[in-house]
């Protein structure tokens, strides 16, 4: 696998990635598909020297998925802790590829000064809370019942790993 910046030319990937998602009421709690001008500005809050972007290929250069940091709470004093979101192309699900791009990231997190993950997760999410589980994230937060998605209330789980 290789990680490289993303390029604006990849939104558009990087927006269809996510969409696959929204549909299995499983991981995002956008109920319907975004436009790629709707994602313009998330996208440009990416830095490659604080909050990276990264598009995660094998050694074709084939899309295996997209990995991104961003800023917890919009605060300076938050500057060390960063949310993470991990989306693979839905033919690159279930090949562990989740795990050695989480694995990555935890590893590169401290050059960007990073000394805290979070991941925001479903609770219902079984996957993605064994993936993070699996590399020692525990549970620093439970939101009860706070999304409702095809009339079910969903709560949402907050697996964090100091580093």
């Amino acid at each position: 696998m290789k990680f490289r910046d993303a390029i604006q030319s990849d939104l558009a990937t990087i927006v269809e990635i996510y969409n696959s998602t929204v549909e299995c009421r499983m991981v995002t709690a956008d109920t319907t598909p975004l436009s790629v001008e709707s994602r313009q500005e998330w996208f440009d809050e990416h830095s490659a020297d604080k909050r990276p972007l990264w598009m995660v290929e094998d050694d074709n250069k084939n899309i295996i998925g997209w990995v991104s940091f961003q800023s917890f709470y919009g605060r300076p004093a938050y500057d060390a802790t960063a949310e993470i979101s991990i989306y693979l192309h839905p033919l690159q699900r279930g090949k562990g590829y989740g795990k050695a791009v989480l694995q990555y990231c935890m590893d590169t997190a401290p050059a960007y000064n990073i000394k805290n993950l979070l991941g925001y997760i479903f609770a219902h999410n079984i996957p993605s809370l064994q993936l993070f589980t699996a590399l020692e994230f525990e549970e620093w937060g439970h939101l009860k019942n706070i999304a409702i998605l095809d009339g079910i209330e969903r709560s949402v789980k907050i697996l964090g790993k100091r580093l």
